[in-house]
């Protein structure tokens, strides 16, 4: 990425929720990063945030203050994603995007490490050009750790998703909503959503995305259309039902696979062990599984409850618990970059 010891990365959106977790992430990892540069909305320039025991100025995002960087970290939204990202991939940066904006391009690797990182054979260095990395979204992530191993072993035919989103998922502010809306009912007051059509605390509501004519919203697309890439078949079936639950951060998922072999509940066990990134917690005896709170700021995929599906023949039942501000964003990008370096 670069001749000299350090990398030059910068991080648009950094005041965010995700840009603040890629800065945690920089500063616990092993990317060699030799110049930070923090970048957001005009009305966010000038704060600072800690870095290596050092205060680090924020910057506005625009096409100037992007030149010279090696490595740019996007999470500032699809709109910002497509009119600066290939600015900065013009002048020579790996932009690694967490939006939507690239995910389906065809000419866009959308990389989850573990699973598909022979997407990035053809990213190279070139210093007339860059290229552009697509993050996938976080539901996807959570549940493509989780149900992978499975599929290396015994191919999924069909998924059947219900996902149960923590606030995180929609940015910092939607987080200070929960905690905010919370207290007001506690109290008796009436919450006020500004962030969600809905009130979120003490609440369950559908995904606040866009209903299409077919009756399924952005985030359930998604999830179709992003496994689909990302596992290279256009055959694998994939219905989502996708619910915001009261939940500060990390997303849970009810998952049912259906296999083109049988599998039993041991092998699967065995898989799920095996596989980097994920973590089992199965124990019936006890009846502790995962939760949002064990994977909230922790990097592994939590697995469990797993059983056979009694609705098919050759299918098993999961539940999955990630971060969505780490595995599920922040992470996953920081991964790309690190795989990137070791191949280059």
């Amino acid at each position: 990425m670069a001749d000299r010891d350090g990398l030059a990365v910068g991080i648009a959106g950094a005041t965010g929720a995700v840009g603040r977790e890629l800065v945690s992430l920089l500063e616990e990892r092993s990317l060699p990063v030799g110049d930070l540069r923090l970048l957001a909305s005009p009305r966010s320039a000038g704060e600072e945030i800690e870095f290596r025991g050092s205060a680090c100025r924020v910057r506005e995002l625009t096409a100037e203050t992007l030149q010279g960087l090696d490595v740019v970290f996007f999470s500032a939204g699809s709109g910002v994603s497509r009119e600066l990202a290939p600015i900065a991939a013009r002048a020579g940066a790996v932009v690694i995007d967490n939006s939507s904006a690239f995910r389906m391009e065809e000419t866009v690797p959308l990389v989850i490490p573990e699973i598909n990182a022979r997407a990035l054979s053809g990213i190279r260095r070139r210093k007339e050009k860059g290229a552009i990395i697509a993050n996938p979204n976080c539901s996807t992530i959570v549940l493509l750790m989780a149900v992978t191993p499975l599929h290396l072993a015994a191919r999924v035919r069909r998924m059947v998703v219900s996902t149960y989103q923590a606030a995180s998922g929609a940015g910092a502010r939607a987080m200070k909503e929960l905690e905010s809306q919370a207290r007001e009912m506690l109290e008796g007051r009436e919450p006020r959503p500004q962030v969600f059509k809905e009130p979120c605390a003490f609440n369950v509501f559908s995904h606040d995305t866009a209903i299409g004519e077919d009756g399924y919203n952005v985030e359930e697309t998604k999830m179709l259309h992003e496994t689909r890439k990302i596992w290279g078949d256009s055959e694998v079936g994939v219905s989502a039902t996708c619910v915001r639950v009261p939940v500060r951060r990390a997303h849970t998922e009810a998952i049912h696979v259906e296999l083109e072999r049988e599998m039993d509940e041991a092998e699967a066990r065995e898989l799920l062990t095996a596989f980097p990134g994920v973590a089992l917690r199965d124990d019936r005896e006890e009846n502790r599984f995962p939760t949002p709170l064990l994977a909230a700021g922790r990097d592994e995929i939590f697995v469990g409850r797993i059983r056979r599906d009694t609705s098919c023949e050759k299918g098993l039942v999961l539940l999955a618990s990630g971060d969505q501000l780490r595995k599920g964003a922040a992470l996953n990008a920081v991964q790309i970059a690190e795989e990137l370096r070791d191949r280059w």
